[in-house]
């Protein structure tokens, strides 16, 4: 039993951190993945990696191709519309149930991670989102549901924070936001959240959501989409 718990804790570990270097962008899109390179990072198996790997693609943060291997998924314009949408009709339900069902400790746990997210410092030297703040921001989108009740519903847009989270961490220049304040954006979120404004809430956050796609479309052959997207 301790030995399937350690295989399990080092495959979660090695999931996590695969993770983390897939939403920061390490890799670009459409790479493949390559177990033994992975492996020797890790020093553990193939096995283990691929394992890993396999969960990754069952979130679709991952592409397997039969006899080819892991891929790092490619970019495409009318995938992101998908998942902007789908993100604005889930998220504006789940925070409208939250709104209404969350207390006191809800309110603050929001507070602290707006807090977070706002003194985390998102841009490198190299002027690319940081995965520090990248992880800060998805956390006050979580929290923002956290209060919902609806474990499935809760899955779901983490699955679709992460796809979309992809896109953010590639479009180096188009999430330079020009014309835009993310955080007054945010401010304005928190606020009408912690008013319990669930109307408010729901209509900032799909308004967010949709300027992100608006920004990375506007600079969509520049990222490497489809011109024709």
């Amino acid at each position: 039993m301790a030995k399937r718990t350690d295989a399990e804790t080092l495959s979660k570990h090695i999931r996590d951190e695969l993770r983390t270097n897939m939403l920061s962008g390490r890799w670009a899109p459409g790479d493949r993945l390559q177990l033994n390179q992975i492996s020797e990072q890790f020093s553990t198996s193939s096995t283990v990696v691929r394992e890993a790997l396999t969960r990754l693609a069952g979130e679709r943060l991952v592409v397997l191709r039969p006899n080819r291997g892991f891929f790092v998924p490619t970019l495409s314009l009318d995938e992101l519309r998908d998942i902007t949408e789908l993100r604005c009709v889930n998220e504006q339900f789940g925070v409208t149930l939250a709104i209404e069902r969350g207390d006191l400790a809800w309110e603050g746990e929001l507070m602290a991670a707006h807090h977070t997210m706002e003194r985390t410092p998102s841009r490198d030297a190299e002027n690319r989102l940081t995965a520090e703040w990248a992880a800060a921001h998805q956390a006050f989108h979580a929290q923002l549901l956290a209060a919902c009740g609806i474990p499935v519903l809760i899955d779901l847009t983490n699955t679709l924070s992460d796809l979309a989270q992809l896109y953010n961490c590639w479009a180096t220049s188009a999430t330079n936001w020009t014309g835009r304040d993310l955080k007054a954006e945010h401010q304005a979120i928190l606020d009408a959240a912690l008013a319990r404004d669930a109307e408010t809430t729901s209509s900032l956050l799909a308004d967010h959501y949709r300027g992100t796609l608006e920004a990375i479309a506007r600079l969509g052959v520049e990222v490497g989409l489809p011109a024709s997207a």
